[in-house]
């Protein structure tokens, strides 16, 4: 009797994972076969409607010709780089902050967080009016008497992509944030208070003692930052739509465009497949870099 209670509720765990196989199945196929669709139509010249025609490299060798292609690859990598810089950086600061000395920090953690919960859509609409010409930004430099700094931050070349990295930093530091809250909630606090007793700075202890230790908590914060500005798109298709001109266009706009716009799946596909081997080349450099500086640290 009880070899026949063991097998019963043996198999009990068996039966969800059953029902939830279909699914997974239907999920995963119908995600990968998209995606070898994708890598298929990138080597021809399918513009959604005629039969696709293979046409072998051309595509990868017209966006290398191209001037505004290149240029978007260029304003990926930018914007990506400052995207990681910015947030890494005020969110590791915002959580040294925020550890342990302030009593609302509770409150604060909460504040810096909640536009990391809002749609990026909405955050960048909610900028789009702030960086207007006649937005608070420009009229507040004019009450301040600094209106040679005035300038129409969205459609000057310039500054356009600069300031959409500003909003996908105000957005997103509260992650990193989380991330390396996470990581010093992690060090035992017994490790400053031994640094303090040998007489050590705040600042030597936080070089010597804090940060290396942080090296977990970095790893996930910069990969995720990293696939994310990368993979911008909303933020700019609401703020500059890939202007002025072609001055804050990216690899993500490209393919929309040349896809949806143009009508040129193939070539649009051939974006989102140099799109999809950067974000796998940066990532693994990045956690293999990373990786490495955890076991020298560990």
């Amino acid at each position: 009797m009880s070899t026949l209670v063991s097998v019963t509720r043996a198999k009990r765990p068996l039966v969800p994972i059953s029902w939830a196989i279909p699914g997974i199945i239907f999920c995963l196929l119908f995600h990968y076969v998209a995606v070898l669709a994708g890598g298929w139509y990138a080597f021809t010249d399918w513009n959604g409607l005629s039969t696709p025609r293979f046409v072998g490299l051309d595509n990868f060798v017209e966006i290398l010709g191209d001037s505004n292609s290149l240029g978007a690859l260029i304003n990926t990598l930018v914007l990506a780089s400052a995207f990681v810089i910015g947030s890494n950086g005020i969110g590791l600061a915002l959580a040294v902050a925020l550890h342990r000395t302030l009593k609302l920090r509770f409150v604060l953690r909460s504040l810096f967080f909640a536009p990391v919960v809002m749609s990026p859509l909405a955050v960048s609409y909610i900028w789009q009016f702030i960086l207007d010409a006649r937005g608070p930004v420009n009229t507040l430099l004019a009450e301040m008497g600094l209106r040679s700094l005035q300038r129409v931050w969205l459609g000057d070349g310039t500054f356009a992509l600069w300031s959409i990295a500003l909003v996908m930093v105000w957005q997103f530091s509260g992650l990193c944030m989380a991330f390396y809250l996470a990581g010093l909630q992690s060090i035992p606090a017994e490790l400053d208070e031994a640094a303090a007793v040998d007489g050590a700075s705040a600042w030597k202890t936080f070089r010597r003692v804090t940060f290396p230790l942080l090296a977990p908590a970095a790893t996930v914060s910069v990969s995720m930052t990293s696939v994310l500005g990368l993979r911008v798109f909303d933020q700019v298709m609401a703020l500059t739509r890939g202007g002025p001109g072609h001055a804050s266009e990216t690899l993500a706009t490209e393919i929309f465009k040349q896809t949806f716009v143009y009508g040129r799946f193939g070539y649009g596909s051939a974006f989102a497949l140099i799109l999809t081997a950067l974000i796998l080349v940066v990532s693994a450099v990045q956690i293999a870099l990373l990786r490495a500086r955890e076991k020298k640290f560990a």
